[in-house]
């Protein structure tokens, strides 16, 4: 496919993307309150265990309108993410063979369930987060938390675990192509070390290192795992090449 084509796609799948997350934002606007009453009971439940001002504030006077139209554009992004991960491999589909080209479902099934896993861990770890950094509140010192702050914190830290899981999936899809081999991404660990290290701290809604080592984490666990799981295929490839080579011979 010649550069001008490849252009044209990348347009079209991108506009496809946001299209989908669009009507998703629609309904996420509609999910706003039970979302936002779920992101703020852990300040509520840490105000009431340790009987502290410790409250969520709008400060303005269209705070309230303007942070709901950032978190429904985040939840349409997070309800959508079939959609625009469809289109990702999308994209990439066209330069693959046609027996490739069979991994579709193979990669969404696994992408997606990844995907909804990170946005899972991140809720769980939302309260202990916040639990964490409240916690340097001083004695006798009252936190009361910007909503802008707080609520673009939470959903973009739900996000962010979201397509933090997802990496893996894609080092697995480029060894099963065979364009990625097993082995190169087992040499160049201490490169993906610092890649990871970088993507936590762009990625992590605030600056702290709390929160860095939490992406992190997993990111390094997930990373493991799929070197292993991208070395079994390799080992099944050539165990299946092996065979044949016999079956040939004999």
């Amino acid at each position: 496919m010649p550069l001008r084509a490849h252009i044209a796609e990348l347009r079209r799948r991108v506009l496809l993307a946001f299209a989908g997350i669009a009507v998703g934002a629609v309904v996420g606007w509609f999910l706003y309150t039970p979302v936002y009453e779920f992101l703020q009971q852990p300040v509520l439940d840490l105000a009431e265990r340790d009987d502290a001002l410790v409250t969520v504030n709008f400060g303005g006077l269209a705070s309230a309108l303007d942070m709901q139209l950032k978190v429904s554009l985040v939840l349409g992004a997070i309800l959508t993410a079939p959609w625009w991960l469809y289109h990702l491999w999308a994209f990439v589909a066209p330069g693959l063979k046609d027996r490739e080209k069979r991994y579709t479902f193979a990669f969404l099934a696994a992408a997606v369930p990844l995907f909804f896993g990170g946005v899972v861990f991140a809720a769980f770890i939302l309260p202990q987060a916040v639990d964490i950094l409240v916690g340097f509140t001083p004695d006798g010192a009252a936190n009361v938390l910007d909503a802008q702050m707080y609520l673009t914190f939470s959903v973009r830290m739900l996000l962010a675990f979201g397509i933090a899981f997802v990496f893996p999936v894609v080092m697995v899809a480029l060894t099963w192509i065979g364009l990625v081999g097993a082995r190169t991404w087992l040499r160049g660990w201490r490169w993906a070390m610092i890649i990871i290290a970088l993507a936590a701290a762009v990625l992590t809604p605030t600056p702290d290192g709390v929160m860095m080592v939490l992406m992190a984490l997993p990111m390094v666990l997930l990373y493991f795992l799929a070197v292993g799981i991208a070395a079994l295929r390799q080992a099944a490839v050539r165990r299946r090449l092996r065979r044949a080579g016999a079956e040939a011979d004999a």
